[in-house]
């Protein structure tokens, strides 16, 4: 497989798509559970990403675009932001295939780089702002990014002027966080908050300012993109642990737009309105809160982050029609005592990134009830751009399940040691998926591609499940030991790593425990070497530059010994089973 972002059929769509015609109907169960006014098999043409844009600014030209806290741009003035700030990335050079990385919090300036990049030809590479500096070097070097758009909030703006100094990257372009807000809330940020920022150098040919990079020309043509062409390398640890890049195209991203789009049948292009509170640097955002609602003509209500009464007042101000979150943010509004007349203008939300706890739905559902809002599960990976199931918005899902696959995605359950063994309904197996919405593949790791994408399309999830006749697939366990936390990602051996770097660590396990806030959390068991007096606050200071907030362990626990296998090895299983037994001792 073509692992350099160059164009193929396959997973991503096109020339590899089966004929869907020739499968049998009997394959397809979820058909008769399907939604009313949704087709299964409806596919629209591939696209490409600024094209959707485009068509979406010309035909909803003075409807709301964008609103940060109180500050509201028009389609108009945001396709003129985005040409403006492709001829700029133009002018530094910035062409065809080139890398430009996203280091941003969402604020307009995320979205409008975004497309920004594109029109000018360039293919995006999302960082995290979270992100620990090694990991962020890592990721430059991988990825071949050249330029970086960050905002001057610290510590990433830091880090990314670190990268400049270094040699890693040719240009910074650096956004104003508070040049975002409506003036006055700019002015009070700047005056009260300033320690919240980085400096940033002044006559440095290699820095330029977002609001200089958008004062030339506009590009009026866009760079030459074919669908299959690469847009985005999404950085995951996919089925295998490794952080790698996904490579998701045009096509991918805009089918899954479109799916997206479709489990909606209600809505009315131009109208809604979409809260986008999950971090836009996160694929599930990325498609949910940002690609879906250009393609709707939706307004997209930005926060910086959650804050409980800045989302509070902006449920109450902007009346959002959709929410996508992770169980954490819906079980944090449960906790902080949200109220129906708060969610009154609201039609679903939308819950992925992590298994929606039982208690979570039924708090919703309790609350909901009587209204027109329904909180509605559904399921993704980064490597199908990433929604592929979701229970329907009409209140005949089923809870405990992922839902339906969405329209042009079909699914099947297969023995993990024999992928190619089907298994009845009702059985355990792995799921897979294929449709038009699954990448190409991981960026220069051809070996790791074809141990999860099959030739025909087939891309395997890594995740146990179960089919029942319907088509509702209900998720059982993971076949790795990935932790789910709030919705990121987080690798234990990532966080091994880490640890095993301090001289005094001798042995360490690290795994997931149960948390009733995140769904989980980071639980380091570490063995010190003989003499060592480190103690946890310590190894928490070791690892503050070296581990996001998110992989930081919130257990550490030293011991004598590490339980370990027949072979010597050390043994996540023996561990994991202490610490659930004493989840059920303590519950």
């Amino acid at each position: 497989m073509n692992a350099t972002g160059g164009r193929q059929g396959g997973g991503g769509g096109g020339d590899g798509e089966p004929d869907r015609a020739s499968v049998p109907h009997a394959a397809r169960p979820w058909l008769r559970a399907y939604p009313g006014g949704t087709a299964w098999d409806t596919l629209a043409q591939p696209g490409t990403l600024t094209a959707l844009f485009d068509g979406t600014a010309a035909s909803h030209a003075d409807r709301p675009f964008l609103d940060f806290l109180g500050r509201r741009w028009t389609y108009r003035q945001g396709a003129d932001a985005v040409a403006r700030a492709a001829g700029g990335l133009r002018a530094l050079g910035v062409g065809p295939g080139d890398r430009v990385g996203l280091c941003l919090p969402n604020t307009p300036y995320a979205v409008i780089a975004f497309f920004a990049v594109l029109r000018a030809g360039g293919v995006v590479v999302n960082f995290s702002p979270l992100a620990a500096a090694e990991e962020m070097a890592a990721q430059v070097a991988d990825s071949g990014a050249t330029v970086m758009i960050c905002s001057d909030l610290s510590p990433s703006c830091g880090r990314v002027l670190g990268l400049l100094g270094e040699g890693r990257l040719r240009h910074a372009v650096v956004c104003r966080f508070a040049g975002a807000m409506p003036p006055l809330t700019g002015a009070l940020f700047g005056l009260f908050k300033r320690r919240m920022l980085d400096r940033v150098p002044s006559g440095d040919p290699r820095v330029t300012g977002f609001d200089a990079l958008r004062a030339g020309p506009p590009l009026a043509r866009p760079g030459e993109a074919a669908p299959g062409d690469l847009a985005v390398l999404q950085y995951t640890g996919g089925t295998t642990g490794t952080p790698k890049a996904v490579m998701l195209t045009h096509a991918n991203l805009v089918a899954n737009a479109r799916q997206v789009c479709a489990w909606f049948p209600s809505a009315v292009p131009g109208h809604d309105k979409v809260l986008a509170v999950l971090p836009l640097f996160h694929v599930f955002a990325l498609t949910t809160a940002m690609t879906v609602p250009v393609a709707m003509g939706a307004e997209i209500v930005l926060l910086p982050r959650f804050d409980y009464r800045q989302m509070r007042a902006a449920l109450r101000r902007c009346r959002p029609t959709i929410v996508p979150g992770v169980p954490t943010l819906f079980k944090a509004l449960l906790d902080r005592g949200i109220a129906a007349p708060d969610l009154a203008s609201v039609k679903v939300c939308i819950s992925g990134g992590a298994p929606l706890p039982h208690d979570v739905q039924r708090q919703f559902d309790s609350l909901l009830s009587g209204g027109d809002c329904v909180l509605v599960e559904g399921y993704g990976l980064t490597e199908a751009s990433p929604v592929c199931f979701c229970n329907p918005v009409d209140g005949s899902g089923r809870a405990g399940t992922i839902g339906l696959p969405l329209p042009g995605i079909e699914a099947r359950i297969r023995a993990p040691e024999a992928p190619d063994i089907a298994l009845p309904p009702g059985t355990k197996g792995e799921l897979q998926v294929r449709g038009p919405n699954v990448m190409q593949g991981y960026y220069r790791r051809p070996e790791e591609t074809a141990a999860v994408l099959s030739p025909d399309g087939w891309l395997r999830t890594g995740d146990v499940g179960e089919m029942d006749a319907d088509g509702y697939v209900t998720l059982v366990d993971r076949i790795k030991d990935l932790i789910l936390c709030g919705g990121f990602n987080v690798y234990p051996r990532h966080v091994e790593e880490a640890i095993y770097r301090h001289p005094d660590i001798a042995a360490v396990t690290v795994l997931g425990m149960p948390d009733a806030y995140r769904g989980e959390s980071v639980a380091a068991f570490v063995q010190r070497r003989p003499g060592s007096t480190l103690d946890a606050k310590g190894l928490l200071a070791f690892l503050k530059d070296r581990l996001s907030p998110v992989e930081m362990p919130r257990r550490i626990e030293f011991r004598s010994e590490l339980p370990r296998t027949a072979v010597g090895k050390l043994s996540r299983k023996e561990l994991r089973a202490e610490l659930l037994g004493e989840v059920s001792r303590d519950g």
